[in-house]
């Protein structure tokens, strides 16, 4: 049960979502002392919230039911997991040496963070990925929608629709029509239906983004057909507005066990887009993705796309299941592509 339908206050729910208490189970173990501390109020008020979550508890069927069976769901062998890994599917970048390193591509039911530097290309990709979903199932795609969460202001619509024109000019290019199959594919397949597959969110503050976080599940069960969630980028508000670390990392670790569920329970993909920082190690400053060591576990996949001279490269550094490698990519006005040595710098590492 979430927070959000406790019978408090709405400025009592807020400060509970943006302390990171999300759902009843997050405030089971919570002291009054300690939560008063995280929402700024009088211990007797966190008491009081405390006491309502409780009481809650006892009346919600997901929570208690039949000696609390309801808690513990979707046991299965390992041989059953091993035969559903299988049928997952994946979306490709449109590259196919970064789709190698990824084992296919982006794969569902998975979160996938790529960060980088500036101008590197983040955003191309994640708008990349976005238009390629939506590749018709007969075409080897998964013919699904997209949702794309932009914190920083940096989704460009026109650039949606070159990428998406794009996309139709290569699979009409790659498939075999007899002229009249061809024309009907041509009309049916046109930019803006692709424009009208993305849902675009715009988020200003890091509780807008928890709010909207939590808002997902509804979203995506009333539009089945929404196979990637991008956050680009997932660190912006958490960066600016965050003073005291321990709770950055309570708030970030909820809306990341959040991701993963909808990922498996939805079986879509979702990419994160990150930034980067300097941290200090070995007596030098060296560039390493935000949010810290600790968020480093909240992901199944982590790639970092990077300058090699003048070539982007996307290095695989976090795989369950995949070996650690490197690929070369391009951008181009097409979107990202095979990587050509008429790539153009336009930032270096």
């Amino acid at each position: 049960m979430e927070v959000c339908n406790l019978p408090l206050s709405p400025t009592q729910r807020a400060k509970l979502v943006s302390a990171g208490y999300t759902t009843i189970s997050s405030l089971s173990s919570i002291s009054p002392l300690d939560l008063a501390r995280d929402l700024s109020v009088t211990q007797n008020e966190a008491a009081q919230i405390l006491k309502i979550a409780l009481q809650s508890t006892r009346f919600d069927p997901s929570i208690n039911n039949n000696n609390n069976v309801g808690i513990v769901t979707g046991g299965q062998t390992a041989w059953d997991m091993l035969r559903e890994e299988q049928f997952v599917t994946r979306i490709t970048t449109s590259c196919e040496d970064l789709d190698n390193i990824l084992g296919g591509g982006i794969n569902c039911q998975e979160v996938t963070e790529i960060g980088g530097v500036p101008g590197i290309g983040k955003t191309q990709l994640g708008i990349q990925l976005a238009v390629n979903v939506q590749i018709a199932l007969e075409c080897g795609g998964l013919g699904g929608k997209a949702i794309y969460i932009d914190t920083e202001g940096s989704f460009m619509v026109e650039r949606v629709f070159q990428i998406a024109e794009a996309c139709i000019e290569d699979l009409l290019e790659s498939r075999v029509f007899q002229q009249k199959d061809y024309q009907a594919c041509r009309e049916s397949m046109q930019p803006q239906t692709f424009l009208t597959n993305i849902f675009y969110f715009r988020v200003c503050s890091y509780t807008e983004q928890i709010a909207l976080i939590n808002y997902l599940e509804k979203f995506i069960t009333e539009n089945r057909d929404v196979k990637i969630v991008i956050i680009d980028s997932v660190t912006f508000h958490f960066r600016q507005d965050f003073d005291d670390l321990a709770l950055r990392t309570r708030v970030l670790s909820g809306m990341a066990l959040k991701l993963m569920k909808l990922a498996k329970s939805f079986s879509l993909a979702v990419v994160l887009l990150n930034q980067v920082t300097t941290k200090f190690t070995e007596g030098s400053f060296q560039l390493t993705l935000a949010l810290g060591d600790s968020w480093s576990h909240a992901c199944t996949n982590r790639v970092i796309l990077y300058w090699n001279g003048s070539e982007r490269f996307a290095y695989l550094d976090k795989s369950p299941s995949l070996r650690s490698a490197s690929a070369p990519y391009s951008v181009t006005s097409k979107g990202i592509r095979v990587a050509s040595s008429h790539c153009k710098k336009i930032r270096m590492m």
